[in-house]
C-alpha cells in the first residue's frame, strides 16, 4: 500500500514565478502608477486653486479674462519704442513694456558679453596694473547687490549731471544733462533704406566669406583677413549706398524750450542707468567664467603655439578662446538668462519695463492674476527663446570641436 502525498502547508511563501506575476512586482507598472497618481494629486491642488480664485474674485466682484486687454490705458509711458498714447488699449501698454524689455535685454547681453571678455581676459595679463585693475573690477562689483547698483547709477546720473539749461555739449548738437543724452537725428530719407538694405548685404556677405576662409584655412593651413575684409564690407556698402543716395544731410537737432529739451533722439537717466548696472554687475560674473574657460584649456598648447613663433593675440584668437567656448558657453548662458530676469528690477528706477506697465495695469483694473500670467508667460518665453539659441550655438561647437 502506497502512502498518501503530504497536504501543502499554508504557511509556505508562494513560488518565485506567482510572486513575479502580481503587479506590484512589476517596476514598470509601479512606475507608471506613481507617475498618474502624482500628476492626479498636481491637478487636484491646480483645481482647488483655480476653483478658489475664481470664487474669490467673484465674491469680490472683480472681474476676470483678458477682455481689459481691449480697454483704453488712460496712462503714459515716459519712452518706449513705438508710438504710444494714453488713448491706446492695454494691450499696447503691454506692447510697449515687453519691446522696453527687449530693448534692455538684447543691448545688455552684448555689452555684458564684451566687458565680461575683455576682463577675464585681463585678468590674466602679465601686466600687473591690468590685472589687479581687473581683479578689482570682479571681485568689487560682483559682491554688491545689483539693485543698489542699480540706484547709485541713477543718483550719480540725475544728480551728478547739470540741469538742462547748464548742460553739457561736447560736440555740436549733442547734449548731457541730468534728463539724458539729447542728440540729433537724421530726417527721413530713402537713402537710408538702401543703407539698411546694404548694412544686410554686407553682413551676409561676411558672413560667407567667413565660412569660405575657414574652409580654405582647414584644406591649405593659409589664413585669410576675414576681420579686416568684413570691417570694410559692413562699413564700406552702407558708406556707398549713402553717397549714391545723395548723401542727405538734413538733421533734427534738439533746442532748449522751457525747461527741458524739445526735438532730437533722448536716452533717458532710467534706461542709461539700468542698462550700466545690468551690464556692470553680469560682466564680473562673465569675467570669472571667460577666466575659467582659458586656464582649462592645456598650457602645453599655448607654449606649443608660441614656440611655432605665433603672436599672442592669434594665440588667443585661434587656440585658446574655441577650445574655452565649449567651456564657457554652457554657464554664459546661465548669465544672459539672469541679466534678462534682472531687468525686472527696472521698476526701482522707474523705467517702463514689462513689470512697471502691468503693475500700472493691475493696479487700475484689479486683474492682478492675468497681469502676472502675462508677466510670467512673457519672461518664461524669452528665457526658453535664449536657451533654445544659446543650446543650438553650443551644439556647433561641440560639433567642430569634434572635427578637429
Amino acid at each position: 500500500m502506497q502512502p498518501l502525498p503530504a497536504s501543502r502547508d499554508t504557511t509556505e511563501p508562494a513560488p518565485a514565478t506567482q510572486r513575479r506575476g502580481r503587479w506590484w512586482n512589476d517596476a514598470r507598472v509601479r512606475g507608471a502608477a506613481s507617475q498618474v497618481i502624482v500628476v492626479g494629486i498636481i491637478g487636484l491642488i491646480i483645481w482647488y486653486l483655480a476653483s478658489n480664485t475664481i470664487a474669490n474674485l467673484q465674491a469680490r466682484n472683480i472681474a476676470s479674462g483678458f477682455g481689459f486687454l481691449g480697454r483704453e490705458a488712460g496712462f503714459t509711458v515716459s519712452e518706449g519704442p513705438i508710438p504710444y498714447s494714453a488713448a491706446d488699449a492695454y494691450r499696447r501698454v503691454f506692447l510697449v513694456g515687453i519691446l522696453n524689455t527687449l530693448k534692455v535685454s538684447f543691448i545688455g547681453i552684448v555689452g555684458a558679453t564684451l566687458l565680461g571678455t575683455i576682463a577675464g581676459i585681463a585678468r590674466l595679463s602679465t601686466n600687473w596694473l591690468v590685472a589687479r585693475f581687473a581683479t578689482v573690477y570682479v571681485e568689487g562689483l560682483r559682491n554688491i547687490p545689483v539693485l543698489l547698483q542699480l540706484f547709485f547709477w541713477y543718483a550719480f546720473i540725475t544728480e551728478g549731471l547739470p540741469h538742462p539749461r547748464q548742460a553739457l555739449e561736447p560736440l555740436p548738437g549733442l547734449f548731457l544733462s541730468n534728463r539724458g543724452l539729447i542728440y540729433p537725428v537724421p530726417l527721413a530719407h530713402p537713402a537710408f533704406t538702401v543703407m539698411a538694405v546694404a548694412f544686410l548685404i554686407a553682413v551676409a556677405a561676411t558672413w560667407v566669406i567667413h565660412r569660405w576662409a575657414r574652409r580654405r584655412q582647414e584644406r591649405t593651413g593659409q589664413l585669410f583677413p576675414t576681420v579686416r575684409v568684413g570691417a570694410a564690407l559692413i562699413i564700406g556698402l552702407p558708406m556707398a549706398a549713402y553717397l549714391l543716395g545723395g548723401a542727405p544731410t538734413a538733421l533734427e537737432v534738439p533746442e532748449l524750450r522751457g525747461f527741458n529739451f524739445q526735438g532730437g533722439g533722448v536716452v533717458s537717466p532710467e534706461f542709461t542707468a539700468l542698462l550700466v548696472g545690468l551690464v556692470m554687475y553680469t560682466g564680473t560674473y562673465i569675467a570669472e567664467i571667460v577666466r575659467g574657460g582659458i586656464l582649462a584649456v592645456s598650457h602645453g598648447q599655448t607654449e606649443a603655439a608660441l614656440a611655432l613663433a605665433l603672436k599672442r593675440s592669434l594665440v588667443l584668437r585661434l587656440i585658446l578662446l574655441p577650445q574655452a567656448l565649449r567651456i564657457i558657453i554652457p554657464p554664459l548662458t546661465s548669465q544672459y538668462l539672469n541679466l534678462t530676469k534682472n531687468s525686472s528690477l527696472a521698476v526701482a528706477i522707474g523705467f517702463p519695463d514689462l513689470v512697471a506697465v502691468a503693475n500700472t495695469s493691475i493696479n487700475q483694473t484689479g486683474q492682478a492674476v492675468e497681469g502676472i500670467a502675462i508677466i510670467m508667460a512673457c519672461y518664461l518665453t524669452v528665457s526658453l527663446s535664449i536657451s533654445a539659441f544659446m543650446n543650438w550655438y553650443n551644439r556647433r561647437v561641440e560639433l567642430r570641436g569634434g572635427r578637429t
